[in-house]
């Protein structure tokens, strides 16, 4: 005879509620989220893209040299390995084609509005309701804002920007219809994004102005090409694909996304070592080599990595200027000194405001409260992927996160793996609105801000990683803490 037990009989199905998904930013991240949403049963997705291509930061910068600094097949998809990429740190161009081929196979256009700049998020019945640049509205249950970091250029306050007679423009909206072959161009700025583009353009130009502000710690790179058998091999053998990956994350982890973290690490005094060594082994004008020389301790600023860098300068048409700006004219730009350099070119290299995330859409949250409210004293959001007060908001790669020394694409995948978390709650019917405690919120950040005064950040530099505090807004703790956290919400810290 058989019995059956309350033990033995099946689960009985749980109706899953029907949510309605925004996705904001058709770039890496929007692209991740919008096939992780499809892949979890959420099939009414709409992203909106203000653009009219998808790519985010890969499709805005474009500018002569433009690679990724972190290996290319770390900097890829889990799900969506790319055996042929052309070298170890990819070019901008072999990037963009990587984002655009994955959401062609996964069929993220199907859902992309192009040309649909989101302007308000409204908070109401349970909801968002979004407006876009073409006066389309909608409301969603849930919106996960994929707006990026490195995203809205910052242009440099300095007298006269507005009157120079040639062509001046941010390296972030770079004009190709500019010919720089044969002409004098002046880069104001010693970021990695100047120094990929000196080491591009020196040779074809007539002469090279570098203006710096402040000095660079360089990581030497051998970026050769990656052999085509080598390629064929990772193509027939995906297994091999997966082991140089994981290789890569250890090892980028290991030696350095861990080491900028503890200031007193043994590995980051040997990526100190390895980078005075570039300095003094490459630079031979002793001069020279002082003016090249930081005095601050190595990834204070993020790290630059360069093969060509210190080459290119040392051309006998590049000039490396380190007197400040004074202002600019019509002709060029004049140093404190009183020195005018004509220049027919002005590329301003000069950064991006990192504190705008979601922003300037403008978000309205429960009670009325603006996000511009909320942020006064600085952007802040619980383990950087929601925010006390906006319910049923998400971001990815938002505020305090690990910005600084990790792939951002790994860390959005670990995000969104995190709000699928939470959304099925919601689908569940578990509860209807979803948001961080305040006190949560306020604990991580007291822990954050404590954990920050032990990295390498904070040792005496200025830099974009710092808020207007001089707290480094980035994650102060090995990235395996990270993986932790992002692993399973702990319910306790949310509002349901």
């Amino acid at each position: 005879m058989c019995v059956v037990t309350e033990d033995d009989r099946p689960e009985r199905a749980v109706a899953l509620r029907p949510l309605r998904a925004a996705v904001i930013g058709a770039g890496m991240a929007g692209i991740l989220a919008v096939i992780k949403l499809r892949e979890a049963g959420i099939d009414d997705v709409v992203c909106f893209e203000k653009a009219d291509d998808l790519g985010g930061t890969w499709r805005e910068n474009t500018y002569p040299g433009i690679a990724c600094d972190v290996p290319s097949h770390v900097y890829s998809y889990s799900f969506a390995p790319n055996p042929d990429f052309s070298r170890m740190f990819s070019p901008g161009e072999e990037i963009h084609e990587y984002l655009r081929r994955v959401a062609v196979d996964h069929g993220v256009l199907d859902v992309v509005r192009f040309g649909e700049e989101v302007r308000t998020m409204v908070y109401d019945d349970g909801g968002w309701s979004l407006t876009t640049s073409s006066g389309r509205q909608g409301h969603f249950d849930v919106v996960i804002a994929a707006t990026g970091v490195l995203h809205h250029p910052r242009l440099p306050d300095i007298e006269g920007i507005d009157v120079f007679e040639g062509a001046i423009f941010h390296s972030a909206r770079w004009d190709h219809d500019v010919d720089l072959a044969g002409r004098r161009v002046g880069v104001v700025g010693t970021g990695s994004t100047a120094i990929q583009i000196t080491g591009a353009v020196v040779d074809d130009v007539a002469h090279l102005s570098l203006f710096q502000r402040t000095p660079q710690w360089v990581m030497p790179l051998d970026n050769q090409p990656i052999p085509p058998q080598q390629r064929a091999e990772y193509r027939e053998h995906p297994e091999r694909l997966r082991e140089l990956r994981e290789f890569l994350e250890t090892s980028f982890a290991e030696n350095f996304a861990d080491a900028v973290v503890d200031a007193d690490s043994a590995a980051l005094a040997k990526i100190e070592d390895i980078c005075r060594a570039n300095l003094e082994q490459r630079v031979t004008d002793p001069v020279l080599r002082r003016r090249l020389t930081p005095g601050y301790r190595v990834a204070c600023k993020r790290l630059v990595v360069s093969g060509d860098f210190y080459d290119a300068i040392q051309r006998p048409n590049a000039t490396l200027v380190t007197t400040p700006i004074d202002r600019i004219e019509p002709s060029g730009i004049r140093t404190a000194d009183g020195t005018l350099h004509e220049l027919d070119v002005i590329v301003l290299a000069t950064g991006f405001r990192v504190d705008r995330f979601v922003r300037p859409i403008e978000v309205s949250g429960a009670g009325g409260r603006s996000l511009d409210e909320a942020w006064a004293d600085g952007p802040l959001a619980y383990l950087s992927v929601a925010v006390p007060g906006f319910p049923n908001l998400f971001l990815l790669n938002g505020p305090n996160g690990p910005v600084g020394n990790f792939s951002l694409i790994q860390v959005a995948e670990l995000q969104v793996s995190y709000v699928l978390q939470l959304i099925a709650l919601l689908r569940e019917g578990t509860s209807t609105a979803i948001e961080p405690r305040a006190d949560a919120t306020a604990a991580f950040e007291a822990e954050r801000v404590e954990a920050a005064q032990r990295t390498v950040w904070v040792t005496g530099c200025d830099s974009w990683y710092l808020d207007a505090r001089g707290v480094p807004a980035a994650w102060p703790w090995p990235f395996r803490r990270f993986r932790d956290v992002m692993a399973e919400p702990d319910l306790s810290a949310f509002q349901l």
